[in-house]
């Protein structure tokens, strides 16, 4: 099996050390039991989740940052 080299900060080295269950289990193991979030990401979950009252100019914000999200024209650059 292929392996690659990560780096981390000491802070993410820690709780991934912390997330072992038994001294001989790899990082691999721990990195494959971790739960991810993979849905996408949309403006519904984000009002879901404010507390309180969200701004008008912030739903108007979302609204034509919504409108306006197309494809890049070039899929390789930002």
């Amino acid at each position: 099996m292929a392996t690659k080299t990560l780096s981390v900060d000491e802070q993410a080295y820690l709780r991934l050390v912390r997330a072992k269950r038994d001294p001989k289990e790899s990082f691999s193991t721990v990195i494959k039991r971790a739960r991810w979030d993979n849905s996408r990401k949309r403006c519904g979950d984000l009002l879901a989740r404010a507390t309180g009252r969200v701004p008008v100019e912030t739903l108007d914000y979302l609204d034509r940052a919504q409108a306006n999200d197309l494809p890049p024209s070039d899929r390789w650059k930002r």
